[in-house]
């Protein structure tokens, strides 16, 4: 990916071929394949369009979108985000800069006084100055700068996907938490009504006071499940508020207590093309190619410098005359490295060791990314079993508890089989709801591993900005 220099280039007779050697070390504009990927991701839903850079639209939830279009403006940590890219593109310029000459103007007027005489003098003058970038170094830290801040503005779209993803994520738990509220209240209805019974029929003999206990032991397990389920919304609530942008208990927030249905599953693409599409991918890209700039920039650096600088100025004494007579002045200026102790040398081998560390790093950014969608991909798959599974076993247990009861009530069974049945037709009932969010969760996750650019407001004020 990069050239070899040879550690022995300051000899004469190598000069011209250093040139041509940092020329050519550089890395290539897109990112190329760091590992050997894999042909197609081992699930796809081709038959579907292409997720949307707003991917949590699939989810077909209205309020979901107006959550994520609220953080999107407001969340504070997406807003630091945007101001540090501002930061980035400002030393970009402001790098840039140095590739054009620079112009001062001075003036400047003072009064002597001696015992007999007053003396004014006024003095103005330009002073321009400019560096010959003979062996790029200027340019190579200009486009070092400006690849950082392409980096920066990376990193604040990989920052708006994360966000969207925990708002998503956040809001189907707390979503799941309200269903379960609801159902948690029914159990509980439902553990009432079955404890009336048995307290009737121990009233009348035909059931023993263990029964009772232990139907009121289900009843207060119950009220306990609905006071720390209250708790885990109100917990879920203020994390979604501050993810918002907005104080804990003062956002308003939609009061949805139904899941969405799991959309059909995207176009995964192709490994190759997430390389090109994930932002935090894109952003680990720039950092590489900035680093390769400044090896660039340390190499050149060994080589000499030529300035030049020019200035005209004009004295007199009196003010009206000031302009009258210019004086011009011109010189250049060379800059020879002879001995720096091995300095800059040492600046060129710790260069191309960041840029290696950074194509590394890179490579595992890769691996990582790929990873990340494959497992989605076998967790998705691992849940829709187990839902489905759930969903069968729920009608078992339905019926079954319903048989033993009638059983029990015609004193054929002990109450003990009745009790054990109901704990299991309301444990599965709540195993479905917590699986049918974790399901949503896990296609947040593989949304998120797919994602590519997100346009926000701060992306549409700086395009209007910049068509005006």
């Amino acid at each position: 990916m990069t050239a070899v220099i040879n550690k022995h280039y300051a000899r004469p007779g190598l000069f011209l071929c250093v040139l041509l050697l940092a020329a050519c070390a550089s890395v290539p504009e897109n990112p190329p394949e760091p590992v050997e990927l894999p042909d197609q991701f081992s699930a796809s839903g081709s038959a579907n369009p292409e997720l949307p850079d707003a991917w949590w639209t699939a989810f077909d939830d209205g309020e979901l979108n107006q959550l994520v279009e609220t953080a999107l403006n407001g969340n504070l940590s997406l807003r630091a985000s945007y101001q540090r890219l501002l930061q980035a593109r400002a030393l970009a310029d402001r790098q840039g800069a140095g590739l054009l000459p620079s112009l001062d103007a001075t003036a400047s007027a003072e009064t002597r006084e001696s015992d007999t005489a007053q003396t004014d003098s006024f003095s103005a003058g330009l002073n321009a100055s400019y560096e010959l970038d003979l062996w790029g170094r200027v340019q190579s830290l200009t486009e070092a700068e400006e690849l950082r801040a392409a980096a920066s503005q990376a990193d604040y779209q990989a920052a708006a996907v994360s966000l969207s993803g925990e708002i998503a994520s956040t809001w189907f738990q707390l979503v799941e938490q309200r269903a379960q509220l609801a159902l948690a209240r029914s159990q509980l209805e439902t553990n009432q009504n079955v404890l009336t019974v048995i307290e009737s029929r121990f009233s009348m003999g035909q059931s023993g006071s263990a029964d009772v206990l232990r139907q009121r032991q289900l009843v207060s397990a119950s009220t306990e499940r609905l006071i720390n389920i209250q708790g885990e919304i109100s917990v879920l609530q203020n994390q979604l508020a501050v993810l918002l942008g907005q104080s804990p208990g003062k956002a308003n927030l939609p009061d949805e207590q139904s899941l969405p249905a799991l959309p059909p599953l995207p176009d995964t693409g192709v490994p190759a093309e997430l390389v090109q599409r994930r932002p935090d991918l894109q952003q680990a890209w720039r950092v590489v190619q900035a680093a390769d700039q400044d090896l660039a920039a340390a190499i050149s650096n060994r080589f000499p410098r030529i300035s030049i600088e020019a200035s005209v100025s004009s004295q007199a004494n009196d003010a009206s005359d000031l302009f009258d007579n210019w004086l011009a002045t011109l010189a250049g200026n060379l800059l020879v490295p002879l001995i720096d102790g091995g300095e800059r040398r040492a600046d060129v081998r710790r260069s191309e060791a960041v840029l290696e560390a950074l194509i590394q790093e890179y490579g595992q950014s890769v691996l990582t990314a790929i990873r990340e969608v494959e497992d989605a991909l076998a967790r998705e798959q691992q849940q829709k079993q187990r839902l489905a599974s759930l969903e069968q076993r729920i009608g078992y247990a339905d019926t079954a508890y319903r048989q033993l009861r009638n059983q029990y009530l015609n004193g054929a069974v002990s109450y003990i089989e009745v009790l054990n049945a109901l704990q299991e037709k309301q444990d599965l009932q709540r195993n479905i709801l917590n699986t049918r969010q974790q399901l949503l969760t896990t296609r947040v996750a593989l949304y998120r591993a797919l994602a590519g650019r997100i346009e926000d407001s701060q992306d549409k004020d700086r395009k209007e900005s910049n068509e005006a």
